[in-house]
């Protein structure tokens, strides 16, 4: 089969998501830094090199075939899990701020919880694809699935990272509903998870503060709603224009560590209605790219690789910007390219060369088809 020129709207829509995101972080981060470090740029030439990188990887890995790619997706999926756990032992994985997500080396960080978000997206249609009618049948197909998903959820929990978990669920289900499992299964499956849902919610004592934040933000102003309602008065005060790059008020330590989940905010309070609009357009151009890969891919291992890598974008945009709007309760989604961190950025970007390899294939004939419910 004749390889092509990789999908030019993507890889644009993405370099100009990278150069918004990095002018966003150090927008935000400047008086945080300055005021902590004593240094401006401190959390910029961090982005800055982790883009870098980030973006080489993504022209190395668009040369490499995503079939050779994916032939490695079960030594992947393994490590993360390795990695997940090693996380949790005191002394190697970092405590910070109550949780035991990352693994400190000197000035950087590493979270293993992206890579595990990679390995489902490349592990699970690997495996898919080896056997495409295996999910029709729920015992023999779908639950083995489903206890990589729990294995991986459960370790996700220990940390504690609520927002990983909904992700690597939301787009390994995505993924399984598009290679064919019956939406009877999952209805079949919501009778128990829901409730379970609802338990760790209630019984854990910081996420019911952000579900009672939600519900009334104003009624605790200066503890459980206060990042939210200065949020809100950021997106606000934006109007249509915004005030300016760098010109935020709300980033003066209002919205605590304003270059993490809340970017979003900032970015409305400087480059207002129609800037924000921009933003979330790019997004819907990347989104639009992605479907279109996965519907043109020549085989069910291309289709839902692009089904799961652009479902995890689409997931973090709507989870990240429901939250900053107080249109659901808060949890710390990133921002897909803005949000600052290293090895989200990184990963988020090797994702983005395997969905740019996979475009090199397409046929222009429709491939994603569900033919079993």
């Amino acid at each position: 089969m004749k390889r092509r020129d990789f999908d030019f709207w993507i890889f644009v829509t993405v370099l100009l998501l990278i150069a918004l995101g990095v002018s966003m972080v150090y927008s935000a981060s400047s008086y945080y830094a300055s005021r902590k470090f004593g240094n401006k740029e401190y959390f910029l030439i961090r982005q800055l090199i982790w883009a870098t990188v980030g973006i080489i990887a993504m022209l190395v890995v668009s040369r490499l075939d995503y079939r050779r790619i994916a032939q490695f997706s079960p030594i992947l999926m393994l490590a993360s899990i390795v990695l997940l756990i090693l996380v949790l032992i005191p002394g190697i994985g970092a405590y910070v701020n109550g949780a035991r997500r990352w693994f400190n080396f000197g000035p950087f960080s590493f979270q293993p919880s992206e890579m595990a978000k990679l390995s489902i997206i490349l592990f699970f249609p690997f495996s898919l694809s080896k056997k495409p009618d295996i999910l029709q049948s729920f015992w023999k197909g779908l639950v083995p699935y489903l206890l990589v998903i729990g294995v991986v959820d459960l370790l996700l929990m220990r940390q504690p990272h609520f927002s990983a978990t909904i992700l690597v669920t939301g787009v390994a289900v995505i993924i399984l509903f598009a290679a064919g499992a019956k939406i009877w299964h999952f209805i079949l499956l919501a009778v128990p998870v829901i409730p379970l849902g609802i338990y760790f919610v209630l019984t854990e004592e910081y996420r019911l503060k952000r579900l009672l934040a939600f519900l009334d933000p104003f009624k605790d102003p200066t503890d459980t709603g206060y990042q939210i309602i200065n949020s809100l008065y950021a997106i606000g005060s934006g109007g249509i224009f915004g005030k300016g790059i760098g010109q935020s008020a709300q980033k003066h330590l209002y919205i605590p560590e304003p270059h993490t989940d809340f970017i979003f905010s900032v970015a409305a309070e400087e480059l207002g209605f129609i800037g924000s609009c921009t933003i979330l357009l790019l997004f819907l151009v990347l989104i639009w790219r992605g479907i279109r890969i996965a519907m043109h891919a020549p085989d069910m291992l291309g289709s839902l690789i692009a089904v799961g890598i652009t479902s995890l974008i689409s997931l973090q945009v709507i989870i990240n910007v429901a939250v900053v709007t107080s249109s659901i309760p808060a949890t710390g989604m990133p921002l897909p390219f803005f949000t600052y961190g290293g090895s989200s950025l990184a990963f988020l970007l090797v994702g983005m060369g395997v969905l740019l390899n996979i475009s090199r294939h397409c046929t222009g004939k429709y491939r994603l088809r569900r033919e079993k419910y």
